[in-house]
């Protein structure tokens, strides 16, 4: 019998599981050698606070650079480790910051960033062959480290500097194309990948992915949590990438020209922007004024940690942190809306203030509420039995510092189907999910949330299909967890695979193993089954590899490896299968490196699955001809699908998921055995069940084989086309509101015959094939 227990023995049983298998895999050296590092840094006053270069395993807990040759610099602000003899992430060349942390009281904080880096040309980094770090200045006032390398024809230094009492380290590159033609086009500059956390990116684009610049309001990009900042300030780009972790430059460096960037690394211990828009008007001389004021909640309470936001042309601009119901920040000048609010409180009223050189103007708030909360519990509407849901505020307060309040929850694990949200006061609008997009639709629910109480809400979930009972199950072939750039614990990611109806939990951390253990652990106690993975990340392509057998840890230098390494690495850690995520991604898709000629080793047969990834919708079309190519060829490399998701609260797992038809009890073997031969579809929405089964082959009899497809979509069908051997054979559109239909269809010739299905709202299902025969010769 499973043991009674909450969410709290399940996050006790992450953290103390990982550090208990860090203790017994790390050296005892290694272990010494941070603990003597780390006292180094106890500092008895300021007179011994001065910088210096740490050579050896960083001093930062829970860093990466972990060889002994690695190089940390550290002053009494701030840690930063630059990768010598370690392999940075997603293989990055050497030389990359690949740890920093704020000092705090004279003691290092954890490890919050995967790496820092520039790249060359976005995340084409290769092909380099050599890279050199040496430390140039390690003085009491200044350190100075030199990291240089090359790319293609083309070389790169970058020199890191940090001095005495500062908050920032400066980083200078200077690219030099020492070839005889032109790099053109070239995206080039800083990247911030945070470990864990929140993000703030550019003020006057928010929510976009990729672009232009154009409208930025400011130069810098911020990764936050309450008790720790970092911003990466670069003054020239003109354009970003990956959610606006990446500003580059585009630019033509002609043979011989050089090219100089800059940066600064701010590292923080509060998650406060003061210092970083002090910084920016510093660093950019930019004519300034202070804004200060006191903070009360309702009942002239003292706010103990207001949080005051700044607005700028409709956009949040900023924030600062109060103290004692009191704030001030400095701002460039200009015209603002101010608001305060605080952890669970509502929002003030917005007042207008207008900044004025060498001024100061007082902005007082008052009137702020404190919480209340909801008992939310969720159950399917026909059985009344409580169901995994996923709750969104649709309208209402949403807030901007997101370590004062989430705007998506998750049902319990234990008990199923409830938890408790709390929400600022005032009215909100939740979309309530179980499976939402595939067997059900979310509801929206109204509801007003009162200060100080507790209020129950109970939801009925509709749900509209029941792919189970005909023995097909879903997964998503391709979640992170919290490692790398992944910002979601494994607790918050069994929440989010099961609120969205999946069968099968999976992760595929980048280049880490680490959560397997605490994610079977939580599988095996809910009865789930779970496929344990890893996302091998050579720059040139990324591969899942799975099912990974229990401890099993990736030893391959990935900035070293061919295709055939990796592949041999995967099947070393006991997979039987390799996906090849996200094909024709321009930077890490396998299919686009071997286009342009970059992919190390070639082109490489040992794979099996071709991804469909809920991150670039846009590349769908590409993956599916070139699964139908290796089809109409005979070749069996079939589909799998899965949402890339590394944040459960800002993205939504399963966003598209594979289905797969099980024989008999579902389990991790079987479910994989299904997948391996084909039985499966992908899809972004509607549903496709087969007669014969996909991957199965249909025999044709006086020269017809009768196929038949039971179509479903929650949100309505709108077509369905039916190609055989690459070549479009039928096509039918739906009538509005339908949203089941029958679809037969008689193939008269071998090959093979695959279904795509479109619903009203655009998501769309892609089938693996049916393989139409002749019948054997006598």
């Amino acid at each position: 019998m499973s043991p009674a227990y909450g969410d709290d023995r399940l996050e006790w049983y992450e953290d103390n599981v990982v550090i208990a298998d860090l203790l017994k895999t790390a050296s005892l050296l290694t272990l010494i050698t941070r603990w003597v590092a780390l006292g180094s840094l106890c500092w008895a006053g300021t007179s011994a606070a001065a910088v210096r270069v740490i050579v050896g395993p960083t001093p930062i807990p829970g860093g990466q650079a972990n060889a002994a040759g690695d190089l940390t610099l550290v002053n009494e602000k701030l840690a930063a480790s630059i990768a010598v003899d370690s392999a940075p992430p997603w293989a990055i060349p050497k030389g990359a910051l690949i740890d920093a942390a704020p000092v705090e009281n004279g003691s290092i904080q954890r490890d919050r960033i995967a790496f820092a880096d520039f790249l060359p040309n976005s995340w084409s980094a290769w092909p380099n062959t050599f890279q050199h770090v040496q430390i140039v200045t390690d003085t009491p006032g200044l350190a100075v480290v030199r990291a240089t390398r090359d790319w293609n024809a083309v070389q790169i230094v970058t020199t890191y500097s940090l001095k005495d009492g500062d908050d920032s380290i400066h980083i200078v590159v200077i690219m030099t194309n020492g070839g005889t033609t032109p790099v053109t086009d070239a995206l080039s500059g800083l990247v911030l990948w945070a470990q864990g956390g929140y993000f703030f990116g550019l003020p006057g684009l928010p929510h976009q992915v990729s672009g232009s610049a154009a409208g930025a309001m400011t130069d810098r990009i911020v990764a936050y949590d309450k008790d720790w900042l970092i911003a990466l300030h670069e003054p020239v780009f003109d354009r970003f990438s990956y959610a606006q972790k990446d500003l580059y430059l585009r630019h033509t460096l002609a043979p011989g020209q050089s090219r100089t960037f800059e940066g600064w690394l701010q590292i923080l211990g509060r998650g406060d922007m003061a210092p970083v828009v002090k910084s920016e008007i510093r660093r950019r001389n930019l004519p300034s004024g202070v804004v200060a004021g006191a903070v009360r909640a309702a009942g002239s309470r003292v706010m103990k940690a207001p949080v005051v936001v700044v607005v700028k042309d409709g956009v949040p601009y900023a924030w600062t942190l109060g103290e004692t119901g009191h704030y001030a920040l400095e701002l460039p000048v200009g015209r603002y809306e101010l608001y305060a609010t605080g952890e669970g409180y509502s929002e003030s009223a917005h007042s207008a203030v207008t900044i004025r050189a060498n001024k100061k103007v007082r902005r007082d708030f008052s009137g702020l509420m404190p919480p209340g909360r909801l008992r939310v519990s969720v159950s399917d509407h026909a059985t009344g039995a409580p169901i995994d849901a996923r709750l969104d505020i649709k309208t209402g307060q949403k807030q901007v510092v997101e370590y004062l309040g989430k705007h998506v929850f998750f049902t319990d694990l234990r008990p199923k189907g409830a938890t408790q949200v709390e929400l600022a006061p005032g009215h909100y609008v939740l979309s309530i999910g179980s499976g939402a997009g595939f067997s059900s639709k979310a509801l929206d629910v109204p509801v007003t949330v009162i200060s100080g109480e507790v209020q129950p809400l109970a939801v009925a979930v509709d749900r509209l299909f029941n792919s189970e009972k005909d023995g097909w199950y879903s997964a998503d072939l391709h979640h992170h967890s919290d490692q790398e750039d992944g910002v979601s614990p494994p607790t918050d990611l069994v929440r989010s695979e099961l609120a969205a109806g999946l069968d099968v939990l999976f992760v595929s951390d980048h280049d880490s193993t680490v959560n397997l253990k605490v994610l079977q652990y939580i599988a095996d106690d809910l009865g789930v089954p779970f496929v344990p993975s890893i996302e091998l990340s050579p720059t040139w392509g990324h591969f899942n590899a799975y099912p990974i057998k229990p401890g099993a840890v990736m030893s391959l230098e990935m900035n070293k490896a061919t295709v055939q390494d990796v592949f041999a690495e995967a099947r070393s850690m006991g997979a039987e299968f390799i996906e090849v995520n996200h094909p024709y991604d321009p930077g890490e898709g396998y299919f686009a490196s071997l286009d342009r000629g970059v992919a190390t080793g070639g082109f490489d047969a040992e794979f099996n699955f071709l991804e469909i990834n809920g991150a670039e919708p846009d590349k769908d079309e590409q993956t599916l001809a070139a699964a139908w190519k290796f089809w109409s060829e005979g070749k069996r490399y079939y589909l799998a699908a899965g949402s890339d998701t590394h944040d459960v609260w800002n993205e939504r797992s399963g966003d598209v998921r594979v289905y797969v038809h099980v024989d008999g009890p579902l389990t991790t073997a079987s479910f994989l055995d299904g997948l391996k031969r084909g039985h499966a579809f992908v899809s972004h929405g509607p549903l496709v069940l087969s007669e014969p089964l996909f991957g199965a082959t249909a025999i044709l009899k006086s020269g017809r084989a009768d196929l038949t497809f039971q179509l479903e979509a929650v949100e309505g069908l709108k077509r369905a086309t039916v190609t055989c051997q690459r070549q479009p054979v039928k096509v039918v559109d739906y009538a509005t509101g339908e949203t089941t239909a029958r679809l037969d269809f008689t193939a008269t010739a071998p090959g093979f015959c695959a279904v795509t299905v479109e619903d009203t709202v655009g998501g769309t299902a892609y089938t693996n094939p049916i393989w139409v025969e002749e019948p054997l010769a006598r």
